[in-house]
């Protein structure tokens, strides 16, 4: 069994993280670190490669959060994935047998969830195991 969490661009994701980690301490589990890239509706028109704007994503979000999974004293991984990222996470973390899908309490905004749906309201809905959902600062 392991802690799964989810990480994006955005500055909870640090706090998200740490508690996440704690849980993994708590519980002796390797912690799984994921990020679920989605190309933006905005740019669902656009004449871009969605694979580009992936990338990007995902370099922006590894290059915040390895260094401080590198400072976690529990044993954690990095995991890509594509697609709506509430679903992805509900799906990894019942296919890997997470004991806990840890997520914050917001992402990327207060308009993009009205459009995008809330991550955690979904996870806690969806998920065969516990869902902590950590309040950061609004």
């Amino acid at each position: 069994m392991s802690v799964v969490v989810g990480v994006d661009e955005s500055d909870t994701s640090l706090a998200v993280l740490k508690r996440a980690a704690e849980q993994a301490r708590m519980r002796g589990e390797d912690l799984q670190v994921v990020h679920v890239a989605q190309v933006p509706l905005l740019w669902a028109d656009m004449p871009v490669n969605p694979r580009t704007v992936m990338e990007g994503q995902r370099a922006a979000v590894w290059s915040v959060i390895e260094p401080v999974m590198a400072t976690l004293d529990v044993a954690s991984q990095k995991v890509d994935l594509e697609g709506y990222p509430p679903d992805e996470l509900v799906r990894f973390a019942s296919e890997t047998s997470a004991s806990v899908l840890v997520v914050g309490t917001r992402g990327r905004g207060e308009i993009a969830s009205l459009v995008l749906g809330s991550t955690s309201h979904r996870a806690i809905h969806e998920a065969a195991c516990d869902v902590l959902v950590v309040k950061t600062p609004t």
